[in-house]
């Protein structure tokens, strides 16, 4: 296996390290992980619990984006849209978190959104941020059922093995 070369080859071996333990996490509790292009061609095809990979949007500059997940349940009654940050050392991922967080607020059109962030290498105080500015509902109209949410891996692991049998 090659091991990466670069600081950003290693932040992106690290950040597919989180999405594939989301990934395994999920199909573990019986949800069939597709990509969204390939579901969108045939969507009869994969049952009602699914995790589509790779879900466009469009972003607060009106440019197509794309999150890495998108959590399907019709058995729970769920669509959550999750969204992966993993920093494990000084980077700018964190310097992202309030385009992410106003993404999220403004134009993701799920009503609950995770932010999956972990690694240990953000900015002091840049997750606190984040999570503060979830908690406190931040930019969201009060009149808005929205529901963000940060969590950490194992916290996110925690709610999925609570959240289905």
């Amino acid at each position: 296996m090659n091991k990466p070369t670069t600081q950003g080859g290693y932040a992106n071996s690290s950040g597919s390290t989180l999405e594939r333990t989301v990934i395994h996490t999920l199909e573990d509790k019986g949800f069939v992980g597709v990509p969204y292009g390939t579901y969108r061609k045939a969507p009869e095809q994969y049952g009602t619990e699914i995790l589509l990979r790779n879900v466009p949007y469009t972003t607060i500059y009106g440019h197509q984006g794309k999150t890495e997940f998108l959590l399907q349940s019709e058995e729970y009654g769920l669509q959550i849209r999750i969204e992966c940050k993993w920093q494990q050392s000084s980077g700018s991922v964190d310097e992202k978190f309030p385009y992410l967080y106003l993404n999220c607020v403004e134009t993701m059109p799920e009503q609950t959104i995770f932010i999956l962030v972990d690694g240990g290498g953000a900015k002091q105080g840049a997750v606190d941020w984040l999570r503060r500015a979830a908690s406190q509902r931040m930019y969201l109209a009060p009149e808005s059922e929205k529901q963000i949410r940060v969590l950490s891996l194992g916290e996110f692991i925690g709610w999925a093995n609570k959240t289905f049998r």
